[in-house]
């Protein structure tokens, strides 16, 4: 007779379940059908990149006061959870004539500014985002999705060399979760 006793399988439970958010968000829908998203998993045992790394940059840019200070205690939550999910989109306009919608009259105007976001490319994150958080919240997987994770990503270029907003999700199984009533 063998047992499995839930403790023993919940890292790879979280996994599989950051797996399939990670397959939601590229089946969400996107404007004109582009696909402009990147995306990652950030777990405790890969090598390069780890979850302590990420915290630690979070750590790095609240003290240098390059970002707020609640970073502190979401690099704290860090330390809680399995894995993190990372979701983020490059920054390239549709092309589509007299859209304005982010501001500018048009694409073309857009692009002499390649740090200010596309609006679509920004609908179609939100979406990404919220279709693997649902995977998440249907599995009863603790999650938060923070900005704090996705700028800290972007520090590390944890999704590449193009200018790039991003999300983080970071998952965890406990009794209760840890990304909510936080100091």
């Amino acid at each position: 007779m063998s047992i499995l006793r839930e403790e023993d399988l919940r890292h790879s439970a979280v996994e599989e379940v950051a797996r399939q958010m990670l397959i939601a968000a590229r089946t969400a829908p996107k404007g004109k059908g582009r696909d402009t998203l990147r995306m990652a998993l950030v777990t405790r045992e890969e090598s390069g990149v780890t979850i302590n790394q990420l915290a630690s940059k979070m750590q790095e840019m609240a003290e240098s006061e390059q970002a707020p200070k609640f970073f502190l205690r979401d690099a704290e939550n860090l330390a809680q959870s399995s894995c993190i999910v990372l979701i983020g989109t490059v920054i390239k306009p549709l092309g589509l004539p007299q859209c304005g919608l982010c501001g500018f009259a048009d694409c073309a105007a857009k692009q002499a500014q390649p740090l200010s976001p596309c609006a679509f490319n920004t609908i179609d994150l939100g979406i990404a985002v919220g279709s693997a958080a649902s995977i998440a919240a249907d599995a009863r997987i603790d999650n938060r999705i923070m900005y704090s994770i996705g700028r800290a990503a972007a520090e590390l270029k944890l999704l590449g060399e193009e200018p790039m907003v991003i999300m983080g999700i970071p998952l965890s199984i406990s009794s209760k979760n840890p990304f909510f009533d936080r100091n």
